[in-house]
């Protein structure tokens, strides 16, 4: 007998589960997500639950591993709840003090509270962190409110109660009609309209249909997916049911990457949880419908994250594009109609179907309604996920929530999209986020990843960089693709190393042109947009690189030489003390030399040395080239 057959079942499950919890009654949340418990987050949960045995406080004080709630890089993150207060960056040896301090003697432990860097001052409550203040975390929210692995945390947030409506007061056109209206776009890169994706698949011919869940989540510094499906799984089912009622599907697949051992682990749990209550299975909640999902577990090809690719290796082939003739909304698994959309998509489909498409529509812009998850990553003071409306400027992600560049620095360019998306520059900060602007500008919102660079950025460098990772993941089924990065990256590899020639800009014009236009996935006609951006906003750099040899940002080692300027040198030893690779000589009283043979150009030296000396000079250009070609002196004595 299922334990929830009914909207009515589902209701009072519901509310007992509210009944057992006193909102009053203090609660530890620990960030349990992928970030946290790499630093730490699960000795410190284990260092609570014995800390309070100890005290005799288990029964009036309650523990809870969440999912990530984005801050990653001040995790673990303890919230204590009712009063929101936020601990950052907690070990297990703070335990004590915050269960003393905070938990009986109701007072503050300073130290682990956030500070205002520009302000200096303490911030006690998360909502009131800049970092979360500036976002809108419809989604996101939910992750730190519930134990991620726990159906009744779920049930008590209003979970299912989307798919009651949907199942029970809504036809499968009432359902498609209100996404329709939310104008809600799939946040898996196209930003293609999901309404016209799932009347495309119910309209087909073929009465056997599936929905697929798209986690295979590749892009490097990305991990927005991967947080959803560790930490809310439940709101991925219930929005994947609604999707199956509405284009008429009784099997679903959620493709999630091998590399993401907590999201497996948690998204089969939430099954196994789904079909044990009677949410998942058949006669859901007495309405008729049956359905069912299985999990299969993807090899890391960056390529399975297009979608005919991800289909074929889900027929248990390797997993390589196919040309689309007809769209894989009617021709897809085993050519069977196949509705795929990825995590963040299906997520935000209980929440229109719950809230209505017009609570959705209010956030966002004309054209791209609702939030978007971004990984902001890089060079940058405050790096993690972040929630923002569609339609808000880069300057606001960068600056408001990110907190802008560390050490002083100057914003040079934020790639978007992934390692396919394009860089934009500092002229452009004030740019709308939404598909359409980032993809005017030359880049792309792809699925979300943000890397942040700053004036020591070489942006031939970052081209190089991202096409090199291209090359590695075309699946090399095409030739325009595999052989067109190929020699875009030979290209760039020249340029960086001080090889490049005259002419050289203009032949990554016409291969880019060539891999656009004749490649067969999104991976190749995509892959060039990291050279056309930087060639677009930063073409002066390619050409100091090629006509100068010069690195402006002194990031190309091949044009790089370190040199110790004999006046300013003190003798100090830190930077003879400090080298990798021994190629600094000198001694007490003797200025220091550096042996241009044995040097690798890590630029140890110039960031060890005082900067009241600035002994130590970074070339690049002639200047490199004529230090690099003398031969290495003896030290001389200093006066």
């Amino acid at each position: 007998m299922c334990r929830i057959c009914s909207a009515e079942t589902l209701e009072k499950t519901r509310q007992e589960i509210r009944l057992r919890s006193d909102p009053s009654t203090p609660c530890i949340a620990v960030c349990a997500g992928a970030g946290c418990l790499a630093s730490g987050a699960a000795e410190v949960i284990a260092a609570f639950e014995v800390e309070l045995e100890s005290r005799g406080l288990t029964a009036a004080i309650t523990t809870r591993g969440t999912g990530c709630p984005g801050f990653c890089e001040r995790g673990p993150i303890v919230v204590i709840h009712p009063q929101e207060i936020c601990y950052l960056q907690v070990k297990p040896a703070d335990v004590a003090e915050i269960v003393a301090t905070t938990l009986v003697d109701k007072q503050l432990v300073e130290r682990l509270l956030y500070v205002d860097p520009a302000t200096g001052s303490k911030i006690t409550r998360e909502a009131d962190i800049p970092f979360y203040k500036n976002q809108q975390r419809n989604i996101l929210g939910a992750n730190s409110r519930i134990d991620s692995k726990s159906l009744d945390d779920y049930l008590a947030i209003d979970g299912y109660a989307a798919l009651a409506k949907a199942l029970l007061q809504m036809s499968p056109d009432q359902v498609l009609e209100e996404i329709k209206r939310s104008n809600l776009r799939g946040r898996g890169g196209g930003g293609f309209p999901v309404w016209r994706k799932w009347a495309e698949s119910r309209n087909a011919a073929d009465p056997t249909r599936y929905v697929i869940v798209n986690a295979d989540e590749g892009d490097p510094g990305a991990f927005m997916d991967r947080a959803l499906i560790e930490g809310n799984p439940h709101s991925i089912l219930e929005g994947l049911i609604i999707g199956a009622y509405a284009v008429g599907a009784h099997q679903g697949f959620i493709y999630v990457r091998q590399e993401y051992p907590l999201a497996v682990e948690n998204v089969n749990l939430a099954i196994r949880q789904a079909e044990k209550s009677g949410l998942l299975g058949n006669d859901i909640l007495g309405s008729g419908f049956d359905f069912r999902v299985q999990v299969h577990k993807g090899a890391g090809a960056f390529v399975c994250g297009e979608s005919s690719a991800l289909m074929t290796a889900l027929e248990g082939r390797a997993g390589e594009p196919r040309p689309k003739y007809i769209h894989t909304a009617v021709k897809g698994v085993w050519d069977k109609p196949s509705v795929l959309n990825n995590v963040e998509t299906w997520a935000n489909v209980p929440l229109i179907i719950h809230q209505s498409a017009d609570w959705f529509a209010q956030f966002g812009t004309a054209g791209c309604k609702g939030t978007k998850i971004f990984s902001l990553v890089g060079k940058i003071t405050n790096t993690g996920l972040v929630e923002v409306p569609m339609g808000v400027s880069l300057r606001q992600i960068v600056e408001q929530i990110g907190g802008g560049i560390p050490a002083g620095k100057r914003f040079k360019a934020v790639q978007t999209g992934g390692p396919s998306g394009g860089c934009i520059p500092a002229s452009q900060l004030d740019l709308k986020v939404d598909f359409d602007e980032l993809t005017k500008a030359g880049s792309m919102m792809g699925s979300g990843g943000m890397i942040v660079m700053d004036e020591d950025t070489c942006m031939v460098d970052i081209a190089r960089y991202f096409l090199n990772f291209l090359q590695d993941e075309s699946c090399g089924k095409c030739t325009p693709c595999r052989e067109g990065i190929r020699q875009m990256l030979k290209v760039l590899n020249d340029i960086t190393t001080g090889k490049g020639h005259e002419g050289d800009i203009e032949l990554l014009e016409d291969l880019a042109a060539t891999t656009i236009g004749a490649s067969l996935c999104a991976l190749g006609k995509s892959a060039p947009n990291p050279v056309l951006s930087t060639l677009k906003y930063f073409r002066h750099e390619y050409e100091e690189h090629i006509k100068n040899k010069n690195c402006p940002a002194y990031a190309c080692k091949s044009l790089l030489a370190f040199n110790i300027d004999a006046d300013k040198c003190k003798a100090c030893g830190t930077c003879r003390r400090s080298c990798p690779a021994a190629a600094i000589s000198g001694a007490k009283q003797q200025v220091h030399v550096v042996d241009q043979q044995k040097c690798t150009r890590c630029g140890t030296c110039f960031s060890v040395c005082p900067s009241a000396f600035g002994a130590v000079q970074r070339l690049s250009g002639a200047a490199a080239a004529s230090v690099s070609a003398t031969m290495t002196l003896a030290p001389e004595e200093t006066g």
